[in-house]
């Protein structure tokens, strides 16, 4: 609890023991109006003095004048420990607000708490620490274990554990050795890190997160706006019926009817009516709701950039993918050898050898796949034909690897391969050895991702793709994904997705998911566009309105649920707190309802609507 909390709520205990033994003596007239009013200022001063600067600034119609209005007119009525009893409530109602606003913004800071304070470089032989605005980029920085990695980078020397759960909401340590990309924000665990960096401080992750998370706020959802300008109508509105009320009902009865006008009872209903009509369970809760959102989806690793993204993730019913690197994993891996006439070790070797001057990925591929230090010194008469392939000689042994014409070229007959994935042939002596197939796996959850989003309801699945036709059918049908458009361009890409937004329903949203910078376009033109945040470039993180930090294409579903639960919660408040206002109101002008019933239908609604709206933070299970 904070100071300020703590001043509250020692001044909610002194105005309630006072306004208690008060209500126990027995004094009468104006000295018991002068008792009154000690635990009446102790509680209510700060209200009464926001109302005062609410009308000199010309704002006079919020729930501080109301509260100051109603409990000034009970105590002038002679209702003292009633007109006590409203600040009192009142007082006790904002301090839990308070504390429960605090509660999920500290849950929230925890979450984020990886802005690093320091970095450590190196200077004249000692490790001294700066901070990390002053590094620039390319230069070495040490992270030892238990310190946060400030700056992103690649890893020069070392190797460690890294903990990104604050990053990628992903319990399992990351382990990472020289030459492997890191990025700030990630804790080290164990080992002691030499990073060379490639980003300033203000452009790594760590500041990018932190910059997304700040500025959410500022993009308010339809449903906040609605409040907002329900609040600026429903205040006044009130504030004139309750004149209304105080004024009409006794004139009618000495004019109209002759009889005595009770002005006290009507003004009494009408301080009843202010205090029930306070919104502070509408202005309060449904922001706290959106932001409760936010802060859970965060904790799982979905950084949504305002509540407006959030309330818009709720209504998708079509998902659009990229292919490569969103629901693949964009790496190139040896996935089998096929009508080969020798060992497949010993095929290997001689296609790694003979590809370990080329930097192609395929060539990468096929050296990770061999898995043993290249030995250059074996190899002579290496020639690299553009766009065919590769020949060398491996011991004095001839050998040609590369795709079908290199095959033709070289007039050796070679086999067909029926399997989907880069296809490369080997020759040895001029006679056909067999060919190696080269794919892009599928990530391990995107299969699941697929199925997650037709149970969250999403009704239509579609990937675009640069890649050949034969691909991506295939991976499409691997992942269950009813639609796939192939060989696409990036214009292509925003055309298709202009073609699916015609086709669905008005109040049918359509998500777009890409990791490229040949993405941003279409990140752009979507309803909502979502970026992988871990290996996407900067270009489609910027321009998504949500990123997944760890990759996972089956994060998608979890925040689509975050989304439809946060936006349930909100609706819950709003009906909740409307329906409970009016029928109180009701009551209150008919004379039923006193002006205890008014504190539960004000303080009462308020406190069970941000208990409510704080239940949007829990997103563990769905």
């Amino acid at each position: 609890m904070s100071k300020k909390q703590k001043k509250v709520l020692v001044r909610i205990i002194v105005a309630a023991v006072l306004m208690i033994i008060l209500a126990l003596l027995p004094v009468t007239g104006y000295v018991r109006f002068g008792l009154f009013l000690i635990p009446y200022l102790v509680i209510g001063y700060d209200i009464l003095r926001k109302a005062f600067k609410g009308i000199l600034n010309r704002q006079v119609f919020d729930e501080n004048f109301l509260m100051a209005v109603a409990t000034i007119g009970a105590i002038l009525l002679g209702e003292y420990t009633e007109g006590v009893a409203v600040m009192l409530f009142y007082q006790i109602g904002e301090l839990f607000q308070s504390y429960a606003v605090g509660k999920s913004r500290r849950n929230i800071s925890e979450l984020m708490d990886i802005r690093p304070d320091y970095a450590n470089i190196f200077r004249d032989g000692k490790l001294e620490q700066v901070d990390p605005d002053e590094v620039e980029i390319g230069t070495v920085i040490v992270v030892q274990p238990g310190e946060k990695i400030p700056i992103d980078g690649v890893v020069a020397e070392g190797s460690a554990s890294l903990n990104t759960s604050a990053l990628t909401g992903e319990s399992l340590p990351r382990e990472v050795k020289e030459g492997d990309e890191v990025v700030s924000g990630s804790i080290n665990m164990t080992g002691v890190l030499h990073i060379r960096t490639t980003k300033e401080f203000g452009e790594s992750t760590v500041s990018r997160i932190l910059e997304l998370v700040e500025n959410s706020s500022s993009k308010k959802s339809r449903s906040e706006n609605f409040i907002s300008k329900f609040a600026r109508i429903y205040t006044p509105a009130v504030c004139y019926g309750a004149v209304a009320l105080a004024v009409l009902p006794p004139l009618i009865r000495m004019l109209l009817l002759g009889s005595a006008p009770q002005w006290g009872d009507w003004v009494y209903r009408a301080l009843t009516f202010l205090v029930i009509s306070c919104p502070c369970a509408l202005v309060i809760s449904i922001p706290l709701s959106f932001f409760a959102g936010i802060g859970g989806a965060s904790r799982e690793g979905i950084l949504v950039k305002g509540s407006n993204y959030l309330e818009t993730l709720s209504q998708t019913k079509y998902v659009v993918f990229d292919k490569t690197g969103t629901m693949t994993q964009g790496v190139f891996e040896v996935s089998g050898i096929h009508h080969n006439t020798m060992e497949n070790e010993k095929l290997l070797e001689y296609a790694a050898l003979a590809e370990s001057y080329s930097s192609h990925p395929i060539s990468r591929s096929l050296q990770r796949a061999y898995g043993k230090e290249i030995d250059k010194s074996r190899l002579s008469d290496v020639q690299e034909i553009s766009g065919n392939g590769v020949t060398a000689k491996v011991d004095g042994t001839f050998v040609a690897v590369g795709n079908a014409r290199l095959m033709e070229s070289l007039q050796i007959a070679f086999k067909e391969c029926h399997h989907v994935g880069t296809i490369v042939h080997v020759a040895i002596e001029g006679a056909y050895a067999g060919h190696i197939l080269i794919s892009d796996i599928l990530k391990p959850h995107a299969a699941q991702a697929v199925k997650e989003l037709k149970k969250a309801g999403v009704t239509k699945t579609v990937m675009l793709t640069g890649d050949a036709k034969r691909v991506a059918e295939q991976v499409a049908g691997q992942l269950g994904i009813s639609e796939v458009f192939s060989e696409l361009l990036p214009a292509d890409k925003v055309k298709k997705v202009e073609e699916l937004l015609q086709q669905k329903e008005a109040n049918q949203k359509l998500a777009f998911v890409g990791d490229g910078i040949n993405d941003a376009p279409v990140l752009s033109r979507a309803d909502i566009g979502i970026a992988m945040g871990a290996l996407g470039s900067d270009a489609a993180i910027e321009a998504a309105d949500i990123v997944l930090m760890d990759d996972d294409p089956v994060r998608l579903a979890k925040a689509i649920k975050i989304s439809r639960k946060c936006l349930r919660i909100v609706y819950e408040n709003i009906y909740f707190a409307i329906g409970i206002k009016v029928l109180c109101l009701i009551l209150g002008a008919l004379g039923i309802a006193n002006m205890w019933l008014a504190i539960f239908a004000d303080v009462g609604v308020m406190v069970l609507a941000v208990l409510n709206a704080i239940r949007a933070l829990l997103v563990k299970n769905l």
